[in-house]
Formats: C-alpha cells, structure tokens, sequence
C-alpha cells in the first residue's frame, strides 16, 4: 500500500503535476499543518534538512507557506495554501475514486470485516509499546 509507485497512480488519477517525493509532504502539510520541519520529516520517516529543501520546492510551487511559530519563535512552520488545498482535494478524490473501484466487487458483510479487523489493527498499533520501551502517543 505504501509503495511509491501507488502515489505515481493517484498523481496521475487526480490530473496533478506533482513529484512524487513531494506528494506526501504535500498531504501531510495539509492534514497536519500548521507543522515544522521536524515534525513532519519525523512523520514522513527522512531527515529534515532533506525535508527543509523539499518544503522549499513546496513553498516556490506556491503549494505551502512557511511563517513563524506563534508558540516558538525558532520554528517555522509550514500551512497549505489555497493553491495546495485544490491539489490536495484532487488528491483525495482521486483516492475515494480509487477506493471505491476496488472494494466495488466485495460483499457488505466482507467490507464490514474488514473496517471492523482495520479497527482492531489500528487500536494494537496504537498500544503497541515504542522503540524505547514506552507507550507511543
């Protein structure tokens, strides 16, 4: 499911120009934004000086926009921009689109298993202890 070639194809379905290694920086700004750079590589699983080059791209697209933190002064953080909120409504209609072609043919019953089996896995996931032997937040 997290294969990148799985982002070329919403890319593509959503009718978007966008590189690939920005898409998921792009959809977590705007899912989580305001966020800082820090955060967000955390989030994305890279380094963060990879990530500050990749949300100046972002920025010079006129996707995001980067301010100051109003609780810390050193943080800057990253917010969509309106021209990054249309691109991101793409995306998740693209998504839904997506979806609903591949769960078309199942049966309710088995689509209800799995939400029901997709809850169960996100609340271990949730309890499940962190790398440092305490639980994740």
């Amino acid at each position: 499911m997290n294969r990148p070639q799985r982002d070329e194809v919403l890319i593509t379905e959503a009718g978007i120009q966008l590189d690939r290694a920005l898409f998921p920086l792009l959809v977590g700004i705007g899912r989580f934004g305001p966020i800082g750079v820090v955060d967000l590589a955390d989030r994305a699983g890279r380094d963060y000086t990879t990530v500050s080059r990749q949300l100046a791209k972002l920025e010079d697209s006129g996707l995001i926009e980067r301010r100051g933190s109003p609780a810390d002064r050193r943080v800057r953080e990253a917010i969509i921009s309106p021209k990054g909120k249309a691109m991101t409504d793409r995306l998740d209609a693209a998504r839904e689109r997506i979806g609903r072609a591949i769960f078309a043919s199942w049966e309710e019953g088995e689509m209800d298993e799995f939400v029901r089996l997709m809850q169960k896995f996100a609340d271990a996931i949730k309890d499940a202890p962190s790398a440092d032997g305490g639980q994740d937040a």
